[in-house]
């Protein structure tokens, strides 16, 4: 799912940035950078986002980016994520009983054999 939130990217003293969220009462995050700031923008809304699903809680509609008020060493601008839920979940599959004894005897991990094969073919599904 992707999600779009304004934030706003105030260049301090020493040419650091601090970022915050309007509609995410505190998010903040800061970057060396403005490149860096932009990554640790989309990983701060990235945890706040997870942590506002885990807890159930309603995400705030986005503002409209016109609505966001900046001061002069400041701009805002939208921080977008492609949010992925990473929480792993069990699922009953079915093998035949020789590859189940093959994947024992070579010590290898059934969960992570079938996430790999999986990414595998959505790529190729997606190419």
């Amino acid at each position: 799912m992707e999600y779009a939130y304004p934030a706003i990217f105030h260049k301090n003293e020493d040419s650091t940035y601090t970022i915050t969220f309007p509609d995410l009462p505190g998010c903040i995050s800061e970057g060396k950078t403005i490149a860096n700031a932009i990554f640790m923008s989309q990983a701060a809304l990235t945890q706040w986002i997870e942590y506002l699903k885990d807890k159930k809680m309603q995400l705030p509609t986005p503002s409209p980016l016109s609505a966001i008020q900046v001061e002069t060493d400041e701009f805002a601008n939208y921080v977008c994520i492609d949010y992925k839920e990473n929480r792993a979940v069990k699922r009953t599959v079915s093998i035949p009983k020789w590859m189940d004894d093959l994947v024992i005897e070579s010590g290898l991990s059934l969960s992570r054999i079938l996430q790999d094969a999986l990414k595998q073919r959505f790529k190729e599904l997606n190419a």
